[in-house]
């Protein structure tokens, strides 16, 4: 008990000392504001430079990358070949196209 009331008294010296002392002013900060103007005219500057920049370019007639040449059997029995000219994207077969045909 006496272990605690002593307890009680140091910390009631230790608040009486705290409310003693004195607090400093603290200086204001001052906040700079941050203007809206100039990310949008560095945007503005940028959309411009593209705008106006640019040269077109003139576009070149795609080149046949692929040459297919198939013979052909008609009605007759003649058989012709037939040439073909395309982009590889046009005449892209699955690898596995052949299973659906042969089984």
């Amino acid at each position: 008990m006496e272990n605690n009331e002593q307890l009680e008294r140091f910390f009631d010296q230790m608040k009486k000392q705290d409310e003693q002392l004195e607090i400093p002013a603290f200086p204001e900060v001052k906040s700079r504001k941050f203007s809206f103007w100039i990310p949008t005219g560095i945007a503005a500057s940028m959309a411009f430079a593209f705008l106006f920049i640019q040269k077109p370019e003139p576009i070149e007639p795609v080149s046949p990358e692929v040459v297919i040449i198939t013979l052909q059997e008609d009605e007759n029995q003649d058989q012709h070949f037939t040439i073909e000219e395309s982009t590889f994207l046009d005449t892209w077969e699955s690898p596995t196209a052949s299973l659906l045909t042969e089984y």
